[in-house]
């Protein structure tokens, strides 16, 4: 019996773990994992769905989510949208801006 290769997008099935995922990627991650992350809940939510909802052809969804990839803002962002997701900035502890 052979082992079956890990794939994360199987568990992401409901908005809750995908939230989840994606907040922990974000926190953890650099920019490269975090662009894969993004790639691994389209998938599980489907990529002619985030296609269709973005105005991206499929393969250049898949494109500009590959593990070497360096996509747009926008795309990004009309991913993140199309996944339900949204972009939210809070401070974190310790870090100050000081003004002149």
């Amino acid at each position: 019996m052979g082992t079956s290769r890990f794939e994360i997008a199987d568990y992401l099935d409901d908005k809750e773990m995908i939230a989840e995922y994606l907040n922990t990627v974000l926190e953890e991650g650099n920019h490269s994992d975090i662009i894969n992350a993004i790639g691994h809940i389209a998938k599980a939510i489907g990529m002619t769905k985030i296609a269709e909802e973005t105005g991206l052809s499929r393969p250049s969804l898949y494109k500009a989510l590959s593990a070497e990839a360096k996509p747009q803002f926008g795309t990004i962002m009309k991913v993140l949208k199309a996944i339900g997701g949204q972009l939210q900035i809070r401070s974190t502890a310790g870090s100050e801006i000081s003004q002149h």
